[in-house]
């Protein structure tokens, strides 16, 4: 008879420092920690006419245009796409929506807030559908066909505003971006309901299986008898819905329209952002909450140049250390190269031991 001995426990650390998330949220952890020992007060919350304030939530607030655009950059990528247009369609969301309320014969009202806000997500929605259409139905490469609209998308938001920052005063617009509501900024709650959507869609329905589906064999999945375009269709309305709602955030934020600077280069944010949080590039498997610890990666390293007193000219090299660090550790082949290295120098370490024994 054979014995049947209870499985050996396994190492409970070494699971935690495989699981993808692992080292996105210890460089987060590493990076508020650092801000913590430069600023005692960098954690403190406090409360001051029935707000909450503080460093973090400054993070917060100021990160949530950028995890907009990740969330729906995740998407997008998953299914083996790019969307470089995302910037451009932050701006011409922010010069719709303040160029209807300067030109509204009530420019102060809520409804003239309400209809800027709806024409910014039906705009983001027609950008979205043309991206869609060029990829999926057309079969532009994807870098081509958002490349094509993140150049048009820009001077088509200088079009909009007649090349001028606009400025608006309407407080309901205003609160997009500045408000609170619950103690909260409006920002961080309006995010965090998209964040909360796009989870239960893509991972308590079919939807999230589809997309990786696509992603992982395109061919396969068409010959299966998923419509793949229409998965591809929904990613980019998605994602350019979601642009819209950031170019709204940083519009009211500031209330004002600057077409040719709002929304510059948050792309590339957004695309480390995911990859940073663990989402392949290659398509297939995504994780949003990754997106979302990439997205305060990136904004927290934004704060942690401001603490630490870096000087703006070497504040891109900085962030550069620190998201190719975070990119090497998580990487499988660099793991697999770290574990051999580490295999190698074990049994030099335990040469003296063996000799000391046979003396």
């Amino acid at each position: 008879m054979t014995s049947h001995q209870p499985a050996k426990p396994g190492n409970p650390l070494k699971a935690i420092f495989a699981h993808r998330l692992a080292w996105p949220v210890i460089a987060l952890a590493a990076l508020l920690l650092l801000n913590q020992l430069f600023r005692p007060d960098f954690l403190a919350l406090r409360m001051q006419d029935g707000h909450l304030y503080g460093s973090l939530i400054d993070i917060m607030r100021n990160g949530a245009p950028t995890i907009l655009i990740a969330l729906g950059m995740t998407l997008v990528i998953a299914t083996r796409g790019i969307d470089l247009s995302v910037g451009a369609v932050v701006a011409i969301a922010g010069a719709a929506s303040c160029a209807y309320i300067a030109a509204s014969p009530e420019p102060g009202s809520p409804a003239t807030a309400l209809t800027a806000v709806l024409i910014a997500v039906v705009a983001g929605l027609a950008v979205g559908a043309w991206n869609g259409f060029l990829v999926a139905t057309i079969g532009v490469q994807p870098i081509i066909a958002t490349l094509v609209l993140m150049t048009a998308g820009r001077g088509i938001a200088q079009l909009i505003t007649g090349g001028q920052i606009i400025s608006v005063s309407n407080d309901n617009y205003k609160a997009i971006g500045a408000g609170y509501l619950f103690t909260l900024p409006v920002s961080i709650l309006v995010t965090a309901a998209i964040f909360v959507l796009a989870a239960v869609l893509t991972r308590r329905t079919a939807l999230g299986t589809l997309i990786e589906a696509v992603g992982i064999n395109p061919v396969a999945s068409r010959l299966a008898g998923l419509r793949s375009r229409n998965i591809v269709w929904i990613v980019y309305v998605f994602s350019a819905v979601c642009a819209a709602f950031a170019g709204l955030m940083i519009s009211s934020n500031v209330t004002a329209a600057d077409a040719n600077n709002a929304g510059l280069y948050i792309e590339m944010d957004a695309i480390l952002a995911v990859v940073i949080g663990g989402t392949s590039l290659a398509g297939g498997r995504y994780t949003l909450t990754g997106t979302v610890v990439g997205a305060f990666i990136i904004q927290t390293l934004t704060t942690t140049v401001y603490t630490l007193g870096i000087p703006p000219e070497v504040t891109l090299v900085f962030k550069a250390l620190v998201v190719i660090t975070v990119c090497l550790l998580q990487a499988p082949k660099a793991r697999k190269v770290f574990a051999r290295l580490k295999a190698t120098a074990r049994p030099a370490a335990m040469e003296p031991a063996k000799e000391k024994v046979a003396l």
